[in-house]
Parts: C-alpha cells; structure tokens; sequence
C-alpha cells in the first residue's frame, strides 16, 4: 500500500525484520486458518474506519487477497499465529467470512513486534493525537528506552516526542474528546498550557462545541492565566541548582512536569505529575 502519509521515520518495518537476516525472497506464502491468527497485541490503533473496512472486504470478496499479511509464531509448539503487519486485510477476510488468508510467517522478538506495531501505524496510517502519543509511551515503558531513544529510533525530535507524551497528562474528559477529533493537537497543546488546571475540562467543552480556533484558544487561555497570575502568592525560597538539576532529570525521564520541593529540615516531596 502506498504511503500516503510520510512521516520521515528513520527506519521502516522492512528495515527491522533485515535484523533477522532472513532471505526474504525465499520465503513461502501459505494459507492459514483465521482462527488461528490474533491481532497484534501492542497495535496501538483502537479504532478502524469501517467504511474503509467494508470497501476493502468487498475488493477481496471479489478478487481476494492480493498482498499476505505477515505474521508471527510465539510458540513453535502451539499452532497459533499474531499479526506483524496486515490487520485490516485480516478484519476485511472476516468480514466476508473467509476461512484462510494467504500469510507469511516470520521469527520476530517480542521487542521487534512491538516497535512494528508502531512503525507500521505511523507510516501507513493517520493514528489520533492521543493514540500516537500512547504509542511512544509503550515504546518507552515496556522496551525501557528514554525520550531521546524513542526520537532516534523513529527519526523524529525529542521536543516531538515530548509533546505528544504531554497529551497523557490531559483529564480524562479531554482525552475523549481529542480522541473524537472535536479538538485538534494544537487545541490539546493549548489546553496544557493553563495554569489552573481545574478550568481545563470546561475550557476544552468550549472548545469544542464552539469550535474554537487554537489562535482564540491562546487569547483566552493566556487571559485566564493573566488573572491566576494577578492572586497573591507566597514567596517561595529559591531553589538550589542541585534540586533543578534532579528536576531536570526526572522530567527528562518520565516526560511530564516533576517538583523537587525541600523544608528547612532538609526533608521533602517529589511530586509528578500524570
């Protein structure tokens, strides 16, 4: 299928199955069972365009399938079988009630299987805001790599990155309706930026349902932290650089906001936000 949608990923799927050094051009087609495969457990797309799906399962109803969807074996004893790449081709055979679907079966790591999900998404599909972001935090918690990892492994910035990561901390209310698309990245990132956050979920619902653009977002976010900015505040005592330094890379490492605060005891509180 054609990349509609290129992304500039630093390397694509075809790049992490070469780590096998397989001869790929040797490799056989076969037809396997439908109830035998299962989608790939870390595909990070929640949602399917069913449209799109039907037209898909009428063109293989028609003429069938024309590209194998390729495929995985965890256990060699056990005949089952996990997408690496083709579930819509897997969803559209359902659909028409097919038995087989011609695949080819490849050893893939359980750390390669993962990544793909994601490449395969990000090049060949337009995930949600929310779900790339989703995406790259699973990259980073189950393959345990940093920020400046993920960016250097998909090609993209870590202040990339990191903005994306940042939507995680957006209240739940908000996330559905980024996830709906009634609000847009730039509206999301928008939101982020209040300081009283307990006006976030109200500020989005306007948002959205006044369709909002996020230049009139800005104007109203940027008064409202205006005023928050007019109450009176307690002097705070100046950290030391030893403390912004542990702040520093704590946000580094978990990619949201982190406060190292210190009494005069020399005792404190780590507060991360989520």
């Amino acid at each position: 299928m054609a990349n509609k949608n290129n992304k500039g990923l630093g390397r694509g799927i075809e790049a992490l199955f070469a780590d096998n050094r397989v001869d790929h051009a040797a490799e056989t087609v076969v037809d396997i069972k439908l109830e035998q495969i299962r989608p790939n457990p870390y595909q990070p797309r929640q949602k399917f365009d069913t449209a799109a799906l039907k037209d898909l399962a009428r063109s293989i109803k028609k003429s069938g399938v024309f590209q194998p969807i390729i495929v995985r074996q965890p256990d060699p004893e056990v005949t089952r079988y996990e997408i690496l790449a083709g579930e819509r081709r897997f969803r559209a055979s359902k659909m028409v009630e097919n038995d087989t679907i011609p695949a080819i079966i490849r050893e893939v790591s359980e750390s390669q299987m993962m990544e793909i999900a994601v490449l395969e998404n990000l090049q060949r599909e337009d995930l949600t805001p929310l779900e790339e972001a989703e995406a790259y935090e699973m990259l980073m918690t189950n393959l345990k790599l940093t920020q400046n990892e993920v960016s250097k492994r998909l090609g993209k910035s870590r202040p990339y990155i990191a903005n994306y990561l940042r939507l995680l901390g957006l209240p739940k209310q908000v996330k559905e309706l980024l996830q709906k698309k009634r609000l847009s990245m730039g509206q999301a990132r928008t939101l982020l930026s209040l300081k009283d956050r307990s006006h976030m979920v109200s500020l989005a619902n306007r948002a959205a349902d006044g369709k909002m653009t996020v230049r009139a977002l800005e104007s109203v976010v940027d008064k409202m932290n205006g005023q928050a900015a007019e109450k009176p505040k307690k002097r705070t005592k100046q950290k030391s650089p030893y403390l912004r330094a542990g702040e520093n890379a704590m946000q580094e490492k978990f990619g949201t906001q982190v406060s190292i605060n210190e009494n005069k005891e020399g005792q404190g509180r780590i507060e991360i936000e989520y």
